[in-house]
């Protein structure tokens, strides 16, 4: 729950946060376009402004909750060539793009470590938390559960040739992914942290050097 940490923490965390999520839905919104879909464009959507991406109960529940979403991008798959795999493309865009920032944000902490410049206290943290939050959004939105984006790429992959299992993700997973949640929020133990984080662990080190 955001709410409970220092405030000089949560000054740091909202604004990384609130660009990480606007531009993530920016990315899917953008390769739409690119594929042929103009809907996210003609919606308003192309923009990193945070009033056309942020929803409301979902930027709530990030306060005081800890889990929460903006909204997602429209997407119309008959605009594209090939459904099928453009969904797949604008799918991972979200997810792609948060590990592009992550590792530009890693590449500049590396810089500041060696040359000293503009080395600070503030500004490493400010760097680590922008690696860390937008790697922690890549990994959790690629779990191929709906209505996380890795849904859209593991189902589409899998639709052709078993239609069922595919349908089966998108119907049950919204159930399946709040259980996870509430099972974190009311015991000791989050599932969801033991599948994340050895991938976080994994692209921390990678990016930045540093072991947690």
């Amino acid at each position: 729950m955001l709410l409970r940490l220092p405030m000089e923490v949560l000054i740091i965390l909202l604004p990384i946060l609130i660009f990480s999520l606007c531009f993530h839905e920016f990315s899917h919104g953008y390769m739409a376009y690119h594929l042929g879909d103009h809907t996210a464009a003609r919606n308003g959507r192309l923009t990193l402004n945070p009033i056309a991406h942020l929803d409301p109960i979902g930027s709530l529940m990030i306060l005081f909750v800890g889990f929460g979403w903006a909204k997602p991008v429209p997407v119309n798959p008959v605009n594209f060539s090939n459904p099928r795999e453009d969904m797949i493309k604008v799918a991972f865009a979200g997810p792609a793009s948060n590990l592009i920032l992550a590792f530009i944000g890693g590449l500049i902490m590396r810089f500041v470590n060696m040359t000293g410049i503009m080395q600070s206290e503030i500004f490493i943290q400010i760097l680590y938390f922008f690696v860390f939050i937008n790697i922690s959004l890549a990994i959790f939105n690629l779990i191929p559960v709906a209505p996380l984006d890795g849904s859209q790429i593991f189902g589409n992959m899998i639709s052709k040739n078993n239609p069922e299992l595919a349908w089966k993700l998108q119907f049950y997973g919204p159930k399946i992914l709040m259980g996870l949640i509430l099972i974190g929020m009311v015991t000791p133990f989050s599932i969801l942290g033991f599948i994340m984080m050895p991938f976080i662990k994994t692209f921390v080190y990678l990016f930045t050097g540093i072991s947690i």
